[in-house]
């Protein structure tokens, strides 16, 4: 497959094969920040109600970009660890918990910034739908899989423009039904499958759920 121009078109793309399903009573559930421009496309299809869920990487100290862990922020924080990643780097569960407080205090900053304390959507009984920008190792997205799993949806939804097969097929258990658009035989960095990958900025995800929740406003206020 081409390459996508950019998370807009991406999330048009995703967009169209979700309004083709008969999901029940949806709700778009984007990861920051690279996942909301695709959330707004697909919440403006499905006339659904876009939230966030703020998952953070928890890196190795001597290596930050290696993830030996990802928490997601809630009343109950869930905490997925990567055993093997552990073990290498000599990291026990107290030394993850310590470094996942860092990510927990940068979780609660962009939940205020993002949506000025604004209450998030219950999932009991709907069917949520987690979207973003592209999978890699699946190690961030499995977090917030498990975090929204403990919301009792009635149906959970991945859906994302591009991954790799091995990684799909990992995360197969975690959820109901998987959509992706492409699954390349050589996947190195989701953002060699986008022309324009440009970083998503806090305006912009401001912006678009703004956009998106006056847009849902205005479906319900129709109905």
């Amino acid at each position: 497959m081409d390459k996508f121009q950019n998370r807009v078109t991406a999330g048009q793309a995703l967009a169209e094969v979700l309004a083709t399903k008969t999901y029940a009573d949806p709700v778009v559930l984007a990861l920051p920040r690279g996942g909301v421009p695709i959330g707004l496309q697909v919440a403006r299809a499905l006339s659904a109600p876009l939230d966030l869920i703020m998952v953070r990487k928890i890196g190795v100290p001597y290596q930050p970009e290696l993830a030996v862990a990802a928490i997601v922020n809630g009343d109950h924080p869930e905490l997925v660890i990567n055993p093997a990643v552990a073990r290498q780097a000599g990291l026990d569960r107290n030394d993850i918990d310590r470094l996942a407080e860092d990510q927990l205090r940068e979780i609660k900053r962009r939940r205020s910034v993002y949506l000025s304390g604004r209450k998030t959507v219950d999932l009991k009984g709907r069917t949520a739908i987690v979207v973003d920008d592209g999978i890699a190792t699946g190690a961030t997205v499995r977090a917030a899989l498990k975090a929204v799993r403990r919301q009792n949806p009635k149906q959970l939804i991945l859906a994302v423009p591009v991954a790799p097969a091995d990684t799909l097929s990992e995360l197969r258990a975690d959820v109901d039904d998987i959509i992706c658009l492409s699954t390349p035989a050589m996947f190195h960095a989701i953002g060699l499958h986008y022309v324009d990958f440009s970083q998503v900025s806090d305006e912009e995800v401001v912006s678009a759920l703004a956009e998106a929740a006056q847009e849902y406003a205005g479906t319900k206020n129709q109905q």
